[in-house]
């Protein structure tokens, strides 16, 4: 006698509308419902197609079996973990089909253990989440920023002297903002020598920290400046970790973002930016190489009500040079995504159009230690 395959969860069906059933079969992305034995229990249309076999096929089969991870030397086995899983760019060998690269979603269902919905994205979304290599034409990006990091550096031990100069000369009084020059100045000589050395893999030094120092001095630098008509919200987690980070990046990124949600809110009446942080458990990415998943619960978001980015260039966003405002460089959320990516991070953008609303998610390692 053979053991009894476990019940499939219930798809009840809706008051209105169509069964769950027929919302899988719908979905427009690859979707495999699967056992906590690891056999396959259902799969959608899409999947069919993705693994070039019929469902009769699928439905029983082994999962580890129907989806193969292409790189032998991972350290890691996903289908026998219990948490949420994204890998991107990860090379599978799935059902009959060649060896492809896709993004990889698992989601365990709650109250109903072992069971989990297996999504796979045969196009990469890590490329509109931020989580790139390093393509031609950021390294052509990396060129320019190279002989712009030449001509800047120059007058910027002018600008210190003249704060200093200025702050000797008013008697104190204006103390706190020529400090502010001095300090800003420092911090982006410091950029800059980072930025000549744009054209090479020299690891960011990171070490655990704190990043609201970090987030409020960007805030403030924002309000004193570009920002100075916007209300920024903060809404912070107290009880947040130390993320790995390196401070100087961090606070670029998060002047570059902040600026980018202040220029989006030129023509807005009632502009707003809202900066949250949280934690978030069992967030990890997975990364190639055979290197294992790296875990980044240390979420950053920075949320304007400004009219979003434009559909031309969302599958472009954080490439260098494309820009949809009409003065702008492109340079700004490409320097983001270099800087969060040599945190060990990724960034991404999602448009919230029911709520008129635009979010950049920055996602961080917690610092050990």
């Amino acid at each position: 006698m053979t053991g009894a395959q476990p019940l499939v969860p219930p798809l009840r069906m809706q008051q209105d509308g169509p069964s769950l059933a027929e919302q899988m079969t719908a979905l427009p992305v690859a979707t495999l419902l699967v056992r906590p034995d690891n056999s396959i229990a259902e799969a959608n249309v899409r999947a069919e197609t993705l693994l070039n076999m019929a469902r009769s096929a699928i439905v029983g089969s082994d999962v580890a079996r129907t989806i193969r991870i292409a790189e032998a030397g991972a350290r890691f086995d996903i289908w026998h973990s219990q948490k949420p899983i994204a890998a991107y760019d990860i090379k599978v060998h799935a059902g009959r089909t060649a060896e492809m690269e896709v993004d990889l979603m698992i989601a365990p269902i709650v109250d109903h253990d072992g069971w989990r919905v297996v999504s796979l994205h045969a196009q990469s979304q890590a490329r509109k989440i931020g989580h790139r290599g390093t393509s031609g034409g950021a390294r052509s990006a990396m060129g320019a920023a190279a002989i712009l990091a030449h001509e800047i550096k120059n007058p910027l031990s002018g600008i210190r002297g003249a704060a200093q100069l200025l702050e000797g000369g008013q008697g104190g009084r204006d103390a706190a903002l020529t400090q502010l020059i001095c300090n800003e100045v420092d911090r982006i000589a410091a950029l800059i020598d980072r930025m000549q050395d744009f054209t090479t893999d020299r690891t960011l030094e990171c070490r655990p920290g704190n990043i609201y120092p970090l987030i409020d001095r960007a805030a403030d630098i924002a309000a004193a400046g570009f920002a100075r008509n916007i209300r920024i919200i903060k809404r912070y987690d107290p009880s947040l970790p130390f993320a790995n980070i390196n401070d100087d990046a961090l606070v670029q990124v998060m002047i570059n973002l902040l600026k980018n949600a202040a220029e989006a809110l030129e023509h807005v009446a009632k502009p707003r930016i809202r900066v949250e942080t949280a934690f978030r458990h069992g967030v990890s990415v997975m990364v190639g190489g055979g290197k294992g998943s790296a875990v980044l619960p240390i979420e950053i978001v920075v949320v304007d009500n400004g009219p979003g980015v434009p559909e031309h260039i969302l599958d472009h966003l954080f490439n260098p040079f494309i820009t949809g405002k009409r003065d702008g460089q492109g340079l700004g959320l490409a320097l983001v995504d270099k800087l969060v990516r040599d945190m060990n991070g990724f960034v991404q953008y999602a448009r919230d159009a029911e709520a008129g609303e635009s979010t950049f998610r920055i996602l961080l390692p917690m610092g050990m230690g």
